[in-house]
């Protein structure tokens, strides 16, 4: 290679001041930012710097090659942007050389360019990626510029080469740098003054994943992911013409400018389409690294098992978790017999069990369920709500199963009201998150809040909803109110229960502002926030609202004063409303007809008597969703079991415990005493009135049944042995670390028995444990009343000492610790 001499520097000094003139023309030019300015000012560097090689080579250019690197070479050139550029020579002048690289280094310096450069042969930029994992990365987008494109070439298949043979071991190595690089810079989408290109979710995430697949070892999901890296590229751009700076900061005082230089209306728009391109990314992000763990665990796992097995490959593990939703592999998938298209609660299904278990959803499960899903009927029928329940009721899980159903659709189709909240941002600097994530973040607090109250479905919902009317102009408690009500009906509450969320959103601000800033020695402020809240229940689910909504706001939010404060106005009107009437219900002592029935038969053959009966519910018509189809079937409860068995000692932990058996979840349980008519001898039958559902599969046949009671009760069948058996044999998983169970007295809530009150997750053999305690502890169930509300059991038990009277208060206080104690282990 040839050099020319000094008097090149004028023609240089020319050729930079033309490009510095056109440089300036295009990036004032009227337009938007975007993909062609950015091509533009690509292909208008490239012939700038091609020039200036060219002029200092004077002659074929043998040996050396000048290449775009990292951003530049992906042609991503904002207005600000380094220039990354690498001189590549076969090392036979290294003088030369270094006098080329003055030549071309300084006219870049000389416009005030911000300039990366290196100067390596073919071997050492090997050597120096191997060595250092972002050289490595810039390298994967090196582009030739001028010179010796063999040079190039041979470096670039090198490269890609290494890379996807050091796989294995260097994506580990990128993960964690991008763990690292979150820790520091935050959630892009969750920030009021976010880095574009630093934070999680921003340009270097999205650089992370185009490495990952140039490795072939895994893809990220390509939906939207080129939008989204668009957009913030598109603002960056904007945000350097704005300042005049090479900043990725988006700060508060340039915000309103960068979004009108995106013809955006307002910085609110600007955030919000920020945070949308970061979501997209951040949830590629997690999709892509979980599926880079299972093909490395693949990796790992194959060679032992084809060295046990002879070279066949073994079928990946399919582990049932609910009826059409299995595990595999450390995902949640569908069942092979699945048919989203005629099951249209499988989506909440397979997300509930996927948050309970702890476990992702696959990406291909979701994208299958919002492709052929069914949509459901409006109102929603039980199990669908009940499904929502145990999914917000699932803790921090729920968040990542959130984030894949709402990165598919599925959210808004669920809750249409939801698309005016995602990625809105909150500027109160004292929110941590945009609303959409806060209403999740506070069903996450409510969750561990569920045993304080006796409703968790209504306050696992309320948190949700609480803000909903955020994404509508006037007091958004006002607004929410309205959205809550409609919503209530909408996923299938009842008028009253409708009305109690309607509250809940209207006042969940009433009792901290009231707090801190009434007088609480003034009735007329209790007196006040009493004929707001109405009743106890509402209360008490008001209280527990506030709490969770306060700790998902921040740390700012919630503290011991503010909870003292909040404690004591609740003590107030609690005992202002202390007239109404609190416990449980005793269930009703007048049976129907089956149930008299089934209760001669067993006085009359000493034996249990079984009757199982299906229970549907018919959608409201017409249906409210337009795409719902017009003939929609009526939607199965579950079933019905009627068990009517002779008083005597074990009948609860006896029936619980054959259920649980069968695998059949109770939904809500019944129990009684009735007395047989005149003329049946034997004393009285207990009446057993309860709603099941297979956790998978079919429900058994009622001789089935019948034959497996009739060996509990007279000790053949060992139930506790068979439950400890089949747990001690079942795969465990982090699954959902629960709240603590809560048992309680309700003391003055019957005249005729002591309520014990027991608040729990619930779980295979729950109600088995607690029968089987309250027999252990020599109390008769005079009756019973048992409900699940998503995954939380909300039970009443009214019990009596042996001569059937209530139990003395400091015995019923024992029997209530002895059994929370016994629940926890």
């Amino acid at each position: 290679m040839t050099y020319t001499d000094d008097t090149r520097k004028e023609a240089d000094g020319v050729a930079s001041g033309g490009y510095a003139a056109a440089r300036l023309r295009l990036l004032t030019a009227p337009g938007p930012s975007g993909p062609r300015r950015r091509a533009a000012l690509a292909r208008l560097t490239d012939e700038w710097l091609t020039g200036l090689f060219t002029a200092a080579v004077g002659g074929p250019a043998r040996g050396i090659a000048l290449v775009a690197v990292g951003g530049y070479g992906r042609g991503e050139l904002s207005p600000r942007s380094d220039l990354d550029l690498l001189l590549l020579h076969d090392g036979a002048d290294d003088a030369a050389v270094a006098a080329l690289a003055d030549r071309l280094w300084y006219p870049v310096w000389d416009l005030g360019l911000a300039l990366d450069h290196s100067v390596r042969t073919p071997a050492q930029a090997r050597r120096t990626a191997r060595d250092d994992l972002k050289a490595q990365l810039g390298l994967l987008d090196a582009r030739h510029l001028a010179g010796d494109l063999g040079l190039t070439t041979a470096l670039r298949t090198t490269v890609l080469a290494d890379w996807r043979n050091q796989a294995p071991k260097r994506l580990p190595e990128l993960r964690q740098l991008c763990a690292d690089r979150a820790e520091r810079r935050g959630e892009l989408r969750y920030l009021l003054e976010p880095d574009l290109k630093e934070a999680r979710g921003g340009l270097r995430d999205a650089t992370a994943l185009r490495a990952v697949a140039a490795s072939w070892l895994a893809d990220a999901p390509r939906t939207g992911l080129d939008e989204a890296r668009r957009r913030l590229l598109d603002v960056r751009d904007a945000l350097h013409l704005t300042t005049g700076r090479a900043t990725d900061r988006l700060a508060l005082q340039e915000q309103d400018q960068v979004a009108a230089a995106l013809g955006l209306p307002d910085a609110d728009a600007l955030l919000r389409q920020v945070y949308e391109a970061a979501r997209v990314i951040a949830y590629a992000d997690d999709v892509t690294w979980r599926e880079v763990g299972r093909v490395l665990r693949s990796r790992a796992v194959r060679p032992r098992l084809r060295a046990v097995l002879g070279g066949g490959r073994p079928a990946a593990e399919r582990t049932p978790l609910a009826e059409g939703v299995v595990e595999q592999e450390g995902e949640v998938v569908l069942a092979r017999t699945a048919r989203p298209e005629h099951d249209p609660v499988l989506p909440l299904r397979a997300a509930a069990a996927a948050a309970q278990a702890g476990l992702p959803l696959s990406l291909h499960a979701v994208r299958h369920l919002a492709a052929t899903a069914r949509p459901l009927t409006v109102p929603w029928p039980t199990e669908a709500r009940e499904q929502l329940v145990t999914l917000l009721g699932s803790g921090r899980p729920t968040v990542e199963v959130w984030e894949a159903l709402d990165a598919e659709g599925l959210i808004t189709r669920l809750l249409p009201d939801w698309d005016r909240v995602r990625c809105r941002p909150q500027r109160n600097a004292v929110h941590l998150w945009t609303v959409d994530r806060h209403l999740i973040e506070t069903a996450v607090r409510a969750s561990a809040l569920t045993r304080r109250v006796h409703r968790p479905d209504l306050l696992l919902v309320a948190a949700l909803l609480h803000d909903i009317g955020k994404g509508w102009p006037g007091d958004h408690a006002v607004t929410g109110e309205t959205i809550a009500r409609d919503t209530a009906a909408r996923i299938g509450f009842d008028r009253a229960d409708a009305d109690v969320l309607a509250t809940l959103v209207r006042h969940h601000l009433l009792l901290v502002e009231t707090a801190t800033r009434r007088d609480l020695d003034d009735p007329a402020t209790v007196r006040a926030v009493a004929t707001a809240v109405g009743t106890r229940t509402t209360l008490e689910l008001l209280h527990a609202l506030t709490e969770a909504d306060a700790l998902a706001t921040g740390p700012a939010a919630w503290s011991a004063w503010r909870a003292s404060l909040v404690g004591d106005l609740v003590r107030r009107v609690a005992a202002l409303l202390a007239g109404e009437t609190t416990g449980t219900p005793e269930p009703s002592a007048e049976p129907t007809a089956e149930q008299e029935r089934l209760a001669v038969e067993a006085g009359r053959t000493g034996g249990p008597v079984l009757a199982l009966r299906a229970r549907t519910e018919h959608p409201g018509e017409p249906p409210e969703d337009p795409a719902a189809p017009d003939d929609a079937e009526p939607q199965p409860l579950g079933v019905e079991l009627l068990i009517a068995v002779p008083g005597r000692p074990g009948v609860l932990p006896a029936v619980a415990g054959v259920l649980a058996l069968h695998r059949l979840t109770v939904r809500t349980a019944g129990l009684r005493a009735l007395d047989l008519p005149a003329g049946l001898d034997g004393g009285p039958v207990l009446l057993l009135d309860w709603r099941v559902a297979a956790e998978y599969g079919s429900l058994p046949q009622a001789a089935r049944l019948r034959a497996d009671l009739v060996r509990a009760l007279d000790g053949s069948l060992d139930v506790a042995a068979r439950l400890a058996e089949r747990d001690a044999a079942r795969t465990r998983r982090r699954g959902v670390v629960a709240p603590p169970p809560r048992v309680t007295v309700a003391f003055a809530a019957s005249r005729h028995a002591t309520v014990i009150e027991v608040r729990a997750q619930d779980a295979p053999g729950l109600l088995f444990r607690i029968g089987h305690a309250l027999e252990q502890a020599g109390v008769r169930v005079r009756s019973m009343h048992v409900s699940t509300l998503g995954a939380n059991a909300v039970d009443a038990f009214y019990v009596t000492g042996a001569t059937g009277a209530p139990l003395p208060d400091a015995e019923a206080a024992a029997l209530a610790e002895t059994l929370e104690k016994t629940l926890r282990t």
